[in-house]
């Protein structure tokens, strides 16, 4: 088992930066994989990036190039860096881990990108 804390959402003006950071309880070094979701009202939660205990990265189509994903064996963390960022950003958005069959996700942390 992991639990997942995430960190770092807020309100950010369009065009502005934000990192998202999420601390698990246990090592995951063995972890498979790592990353995060988002949802908002209404929809169903959507895979914004996601990393490998390989290094391998997957980003959606509408966040490349924008975000970056980054896991920290280390520190036991998974960090997302979110630039240029956009109304259509905002969302709640949460910290995911799988292990063979078993999913583990955090509380959520919202971001809300607006003037």
């Amino acid at each position: 088992q992991v639990q997942l804390v995430e960190s770092g959402g807020g309100l950010v003006q369009p065009g502005g930066s934000l990192r998202l950071s999420c601390a698990a309880s246990r090592s995951i070094f063995s972890i498979d994989a790592m990353g995060w979701y988002r949802q908002t009202p209404g929809t169903e939660r959507e895979l914004v990036a996601v990393i490998t205990n390989g290094g391998d990265r997957n980003y959606a189509d509408s966040v490349k190039d924008r975000f970056n994903i980054f896991r920290d064996n280390a520190e036991n963390t998974v960090d997302l860096r979110m630039n240029s960022l956009k109304p259509e950003d905002t969302a709640v958005y949460y910290c995911h881990a799988r292990m063979n069959e078993y999913h583990y996700w955090g509380q959520g942390t919202q971001v809300t990108v607006s003037s």
